[in-house]
């Protein structure tokens, strides 16, 4: 009987071809353990440079306050966002910024930089109330300059102001009061879906979207708590605006209009940024922004993506 070549194990080829077999094992298992290796390293640079970075932006933000503590500066608080409780955009967060901003004897005025479509009539007057507290109580002169949008209880806060400001293509106003709801009952009928929901009150369930329309308790809350909240938010405008309002059939419909036109009806008193308004009209070279003490972890993991982005390209066009 004939033994094949192949399986001969004097066969010089075979050796050879198992050593190439062999080797290219090894290769292959090094190469791997190399690319962990490296995948691991660049992880760890990631991680210490990320740190790095953060440290790097907090230190910074220490010296910047520690000069701005030291010389006349324009106290800036940021309103950004919907003004929610329990949010960064509340009176429980925001009020005790305005405190340092009008305590501090180096501010020479508070600017706030608004930037949102409204939210809870009652953080925001707790807010405008807190304004015009500090207004009196420490004689500074309070300023708003408004971005994208000031609208509704944006716009409830920022009449708090001694001046407001926008661009022309701002969006200003929306003064109104408004709560969304919706109904199902005639989907449901069609589905043969039941509304089995309990309740004891009459009007308890009067926005309940799976049961017919209340309308004794929908005039109700429209009249007692939609209208009466409107007033409120009119009697605020007018008092912290006065004269500069000019009233017509569309001021208080909840309307908004650009900056160009809110000058014309006395919902701003001109066009400006930031940079415009602290340097012409407070008259200072410094700004100081106030904001929540956020600790280490908080700084690390901020917005991780856009800081790496930014430092990375800051430090290749520096090496270039």
């Amino acid at each position: 009987m004939e033994q094949d070549p192949q399986n001969n194990p004097q066969d010089p080829q075979g050796f050879k071809r198992l050593a190439g077999a062999v080797e290219s094992l090894v290769k292959q298992e090094r190469w791997t353990r190399r690319f962990a290796n490296l995948l691991k390293l660049a992880i760890a640079a990631y991680v210490v440079f990320f740190i790095t970075v953060a440290i790097q932006n907090m230190n910074q933000l220490d010296e910047l306050e520690s000069m701005a503590n030291g010389k006349e500066h324009a106290a800036v608080i940021k309103l950004e966002g919907a003004i929610m409780p329990g949010t960064k955009v509340s009176a429980e967060t925001l009020n005790p910024l305005l405190h340092k901003a009008f305590a501090n004897p180096m501010s020479k005025a508070v600017v706030i930089q608004a930037n949102s479509p409204g939210g809870s009539p009652v953080q925001s007057a707790l807010i405008n109330d807190e304004i015009t507290r500090l207004k009196k109580k420490y004689n500074k002169p309070v300023y708003v300059v408004v971005e994208d949008l000031c609208a509704s209880g944006c716009y409830y806060i920022a009449v708090a102001a001694d001046k407001i400001y926008a661009n022309k293509g701002s969006m200003v106003g929306s003064i109104g009061v408004r709560m969304d709801s919706f109904g199902f009952t005639e989907l449901m009928d069609k589905m043969g879906i039941e509304n089995r929901s309990m309740h004891a009150g009459e009007h308890k369930t009067f926005i309940n979207p799976f049961a017919p329309v209340d309308e004794e308790g929908r005039k109700f809350f429209q009249e007692r708590i939609l209208e009466r909240t409107h007033q409120q938010f009119i009697e605020t405008v007018r008092s912290g605006r006065g004269d500069r309002i000019k009233e017509n059939d569309l001021t208080y419909s909840g309307l908004v209009w650009l900056g160009d036109e809110a000058i014309e009806n006395g919902l701003i008193d001109g066009l400006g940024d930031m940079g415009s308004v602290i340097r012409d009209v407070v008259g200072v070279k410094h700004s100081r922004i106030y904001e929540s003490e956020k600790s280490l972890i908080e700084e690390l993991m901020g917005d991780i993506s856009s800081e790496t982005a930014t430092k990375l390209s800051l430090y290749l066009t520096t090496l270039r």
